[in-house]
């Protein structure tokens, strides 16, 4: 479990995830599915009664919606994407999260999001989309894009270079697409939460595949035992 602290996913085209820390630690030889069966047994760390006898526990417990010895578990992330996802990502609001500063530190040149394909607009929901826009128009779009780019980084440069402060200068950057930094902390019952609606099918495609490598590189190597009842009593439900 060590070699999940500072492990980095890339993600978009730019971005990445990585975890910071996890606790219980690694290095306390506790697994994080051991931490939810003690807590709920209110007992010390450590302790266990087999197995088969705590995963059968643990399976009950969610199984039936007992979910704040979950809460005993939490994972701390770094993570680089651009605002179109965390405009997603805080109406979250069990996650702590402190976010980069445009006000303390520069942006950096070509650090926006260019999506690998433009998708269309959904004809039967108005925040959705469905499809994918024509090939010579993928592209066309894609150029005016990086054209945007390159013209609003150099006004914000030139802002800059003129005296004007940080905070007003970022005013000429692309909003939903400059890519910002955040470090959040969720304990595993909210995680879950998140995860059950990110990942589903009708979520933005940005914050999707970010909420699917939390899932796949670290909440399922770190909670086997918590993801399997998850798919099974959680996600089951949603199909």
């Amino acid at each position: 479990m060590t070699d999940l602290i500072g492990k980095r996913i890339n993600i978009l085209d730019k971005g990445w995830i990585e975890l910071v820390d996890l606790m219980p630690h690694p290095n306390t030889g506790v697994s994080g599915d051991l931490a939810i069966v003690n807590a709920a047994r209110t007992s010390f760390l450590g302790e266990s009664k087999g197995d088969d006898k705590d995963k059968r526990l643990l399976f009950y417990l969610l199984k039936h919606r007992h979910t704040s010895p979950f809460e005993m578990v939490e994972f701390k992330f770094r993570a680089h994407a651009p605002l179109v996802t965390w405009w997603q990502w805080v109406r979250h609001r069990t996650w702590s999260a402190n976010a980069q500063s445009g006000r303390y530190t520069e942006f950096e040149e070509n650090d926006f999001y260019v999506p690998d394909v433009w998708r269309r607009q959904a004809k039967d929901n108005k925040q959705a989309s469905e499809g994918e826009i024509e090939k010579a128009d993928d592209q066309y779009l894609t150029e005016q894009l990086l054209k945007h780019y390159d013209v609003s980084y150099a006004l914000y440069q030139d802002a800059i270079n003129r005296g004007v402060a940080r905070e007003q200068a970022r005013l000429f950057l692309p909003g939903f697409s400059v890519y910002y930094t955040w470090v959040m902390k969720v304990d595993a019952h909210n995680l879950m939460h998140f995860l059950r609606l990110r990942m589903a099918q009708d979520a933005q495609y940005e914050i999707r595949v970010y909420a699917q490598a939390i899932y796949d590189h670290f909440f399922k190597p770190a909670l086997p035992w918590t993801a399997e009842a998850f798919e099974n009593f959680i996600l089951s439900d949603e199909g």
